[in-house]
């Protein structure tokens, strides 16, 4: 699980342990026995939310207009191969 300093605590990382997920979260500042977890697996996070952040760009996405759960999800799916097509446009 990729989180912020935020869920930095010992009591949510031994719950997730203990169902088998492993915390990628970095220490906060305070804490007196800093884990250091694998920067290279948290730098997805960020990725993960540039494209959130893009996706919330498209103002029928971060208002939601749609009523129905299926026409949200279908115009989130177009907005994100729109994202995804831009990168082969301008590869060369």
């Amino acid at each position: 699980m990729l989180a912020d300093k935020g869920y930095d605590g010992d009591g949510f990382r031994q719950y997730l342990l203990m169902r088998g997920i492993l915390p990628i979260i970095p220490p906060r500042s305070n804490r007196k026995a800093p884990e250091h977890p694998d920067y290279r697996r948290y730098q997805d996070r960020n990725r993960i939310e540039r494209m959130f952040g893009k996706l919330k760009q498209q103002r029928r996405i971060a208002i939601r207009y749609d009523k129905s759960i299926l026409s949200f999800e279908s115009f989130l799916n177009l907005a994100t191969v729109r994202l995804w097509l831009r990168s082969f446009v301008n590869a060369a």
